[in-house]
């Protein structure tokens, strides 16, 4: 239970920071570290994958309150693109929490390793977006809300993997793409940790669990992600968008190199 409880802390630790930092809700890697520690701890191995996403999305609820919160008081919210995209993306999170449900462990896990390194490798890219590019109108609008919000709650990332990089392709600043990504990761996680409660409620995982979400390190995690979310958006209004671009990319390599070399 100790190792349990100081792994869960320091995955909080860095989750936060990097949260703020980089609009990702932390469950990036949150998500594949939660698999070691319960695998670690010996939880019913197939249930390790989807409660891993399950309580990922429930530690960013509290993160996002808290880094949204210090975006917004530095006027870096794009409030347009979150009024196109939240209905949808709110929508594609709740539905995901069924829909991870049904998949076998490999896929789900494979699925989001493959996501993640095609996302890095444009991250680390020279790629730039076409300069005349701009977002999309009513009915793209819609398909990449549900997209982001869906694919988001699968990975149990709170969409800044996602969201970021379509917004950056859409020519929208990285600084400000990260901070519309922390205030859109609140809706998401509330309404998908939901669907992750409801869908497997009638389940008795193991002592602690609440539908797929596991509580107890649901709570380690985000005590210590809420106090260090606010540190990582101040690092990153002081950080150039190239050198941030270049470590999200870096991180989600990583991550995703690590998820395939386990799931495989």
């Amino acid at each position: 239970m100790m190792e349990m409880i100081l792994a869960c802390a320091g995955l909080g630790i860095v989750a936060g920071l990097l949260a703020g930092m980089l609009g990702i809700g932390g469950g990036v890697v949150i998500v594949p570290a939660l698999v070691i520690i319960l695998t670690s701890q010996g939880f019913p191995a197939e249930y390790v994958v989807v409660t891993a996403v399950a309580t990922s999305l429930c530690t960013i609820i509290f993160t996002s309150i808290s880094a949204a919160r210090a975006q917004i008081k530095r006027k870096a919210v794009d409030w347009d693109i979150f009024r196109r995209w939240s209905l949808l993306v709110v929508v594609g999170s709740f539905l995901s929490g069924f829909i991870a449900g049904k998949l076998p462990p490999v896929v789900l896990e494979t699925g989001i390793a493959i996501f993640l390194l095609i996302v890095s490798i444009i991250m680390l890219s020279k790629w730039v977006p076409n300069p005349s590019r701009s977002m999309p109108g009513k009915v793209g609008t819609s398909v990449l809300g549900f997209f982001s919000g869906t694919l988001s709650g699968l990975a149990g990332i709170g969409g800044g993997n996602v969201m970021v990089p379509l917004m950056v392709f859409f020519n929208v600043p990285m600084q400000r793409a990260v901070a519309t990504s922390s205030a859109l990761g609140l809706p998401l996680a509330l309404v998908g940790t939901l669907g992750y409660l409801i869908s497997g409620w009638d389940l008795s995982i193991t002592d602690g669990s609440v539908g797929y979400v596991y509580l107890p390190a649901a709570a380690l995690i985000a005590m210590f992600t809420v106090a260090l979310a606010p540190v990582g958006v101040a690092l990153s209004h002081h950080i150039p968008a190239p050198t941030l671009k270049r470590c999200f990319g870096a991180l989600l390599m990583l991550v995703a190199l690590r998820m395939l070399y386990i799931s495989i």
